[in-house]
């Protein structure tokens, strides 16, 4: 493990807790359209896979609704008004980063949230200097595209490469790409739901992925 020199981090759920503000966006287009909120508990397990599978799980009749493509609309624009509401970084997560780029390890985020939500959060919290969201031109992950896209970028060699993330969409994704990963617990998935999908390796805390370096 101390060999690695470039970490990718997932986004949501890993480097920012940003899932009352998901539920917000949500929960507001839903109710444009006057359908039923969604719980908190309902958003965690459907964060993870980008937009559209976010609202599929939210919107009753999913893609088959009528009103889908406009109700992913709305969302983007309700998201755009409240992403910076309540979202903060996670316990741990500056100071990891601060003590990251003391040492000269590479850093990026590669994320399925929707690119300009990444653009703008990582604007705000961290200017990792290799941030990429859902974009036309890559497979959403666990496709591995953007994270190759990101070593590329950083010049990283799988070897010496890690991507921490929350959700079995992450070590999907570090699978395909043919780098380590390691799942945070502090997240929007359980250690039981993680186990379920084959994770190995653990960090309980920001702080503890120091120590695994």
């Amino acid at each position: 493990m101390s060999s690695w020199n470039t970490i990718i981090f997932d986004l949501d759920g890993t480097l920012l807790d940003t899932l009352a503000d998901l539920r917000t966006a949500v929960n507001r287009a839903l109710a444009e359209f006057g359908y039923p909120e969604r719980s908190r508990e309902d958003i965690r397990l459907a964060v993870g896979n980008g937009t559209r599978v976010l609202m599929r799980e939210s919107v009753p009749g999913g893609e088959d609704n009528p009103q889908f493509e406009e109700l992913i609309g709305a969302f983007k624009k309700h998201y755009a008004d409240c992403q910076f509401d309540t979202t903060v970084p996670y316990d741990g997560i500056p100071e990891l980063l601060a003590v990251l780029a003391e040492r000269g390890i590479r850093t990026a985020l590669v994320s399925n949230k929707i690119d300009f939500a990444v653009q703008d959060l990582n604007n705000k919290f961290f200017r990792l200097p290799v941030a990429v969201g859902d974009r036309p031109e890559f497979a959403r992950k666990p496709a591995p595209d953007s994270v190759l896209f990101a070593m590329n970028q950083l010049d990283a060699d799988p070897e010496t490469t890690v991507y921490i993330g929350d959700s079995e969409v992450d070590l999907e994704t570090a699978k395909n790409a043919g780098i380590a990963c390691i799942s945070a617990l502090w997240g929007f998935r359980t250690r039981k739901e993680l186990e379920a999908a084959g994770a190995a390796v653990y960090a309980e805390t920001p702080l503890d992925l120091l120590q695994m370096l």
